[in-house]
């Protein structure tokens, strides 16, 4: 098994990678194999999506810990980043050659859904903006995808710019962009023939929105948009595609649910 967690340390805390052993109903051989650089003072932005790539190696998707977004431009530290490890927590040699080995993309804010695309393999994420600027990414090997220099999204009192709408050089464009907000969560890839004209889409998970977002995909595109189960009136926290095929919803708050998704 493998999770993340909260870790405590001097200066604060971080997001720290585990992995352990199931030995019936006991987890047995815990131990942390990663921990984000610096710890901070922070109870928020920590992201933590972990995927598995089709080498073994893990991604793990960091957010900016929220008071310090400009740390997310420094490739010396985790914060705001995708680090690329391997089981032991090392960074692979073909990771890029930043200033922490660990760091395979920078530029994020707070990663809440990660997965790999069913055809090619490669990560997908789906991060926070902070007002409006939510973005579905694509990182890859050293690319910048951003914040805070470029992003949709503006300052929660003011309303002002953060930096700059972009495109600018030198940073990724996402590959979608919600303004306003929706507040994404978790993500996944539907392959199943359950739902034979949904197959091929990305969902989304939304908490503000408390919606289930179905996204149409021409290759590396997202191409169309529909939005799912909004009179449910449920923030939606995760989605997955179950082993059976069918999708698997968490709603969060008092009463939350998991709802299995049948059509």
């Amino acid at each position: 098994m493998w999770w993340t967690f909260a870790e405590p340390g001097e200066g604060g805390n971080s997001t720290a990678v585990a992995r352990g052993r199931l030995d019936g109903d006991r987890l047995v051989d815990v131990r942390t194999v990663f921990s984000q650089k610096p710890k901070v003072a922070s109870r928020l932005h920590c992201g933590s999506r972990i995927v598995f790539g089709r080498d073994g190696t893990l991604w793990v998707g960091l957010g900016d810990r929220y008071s310090r977004k400009d740390d997310a431009q420094d490739p010396a530290n985790h914060l705001g980043k995708v680090v690329r490890i391997d089981r032991e927590g090392r960074a692979p040699a073909d990771n890029p050659k930043l200033a922490a080995a660990e760091v395979w993309s920078l530029g994020h804010r707070n990663i809440q859904g990660a997965a790999a695309h069913p055809a090619t393999g490669a990560l997908w994420t789906v991060e926070h903006g902070p007002q409006g600027g939510d973005e579905i990414n694509a990182p890859r090997r050293g690319l910048n995808h951003g914040w805070p220099v470029v992003t949709r999204g503006r300052n929660y009192v003011t309303g002002t710019r953060i930096g700059e709408d972009g495109p600018k050089h030198g940073f990724e464009e996402p590959l979608k962009v919600w303004v306003p907000s929706i507040a994404p969560s978790g993500m996944a890839f539907l392959t199943s023939d359950r739902y034979p004209r949904w197959q091929g889409s990305l969902f989304v998970g939304a908490l503000k929105a408390q919606t289930l977002v179905r996204l149409t995909l021409d290759g590396g595109k997202v191409v169309g948009e529909e939005r799912l189960l909004e009179d449910l009136g449920e923030r939606i926290r995760d989605v997955r595609q179950g082993p059976d095929g069918w999708l698997y919803l968490v709603t969060d708050g008092r009463g939350g649910k998991v709802l299995r998704l049948e059509r």
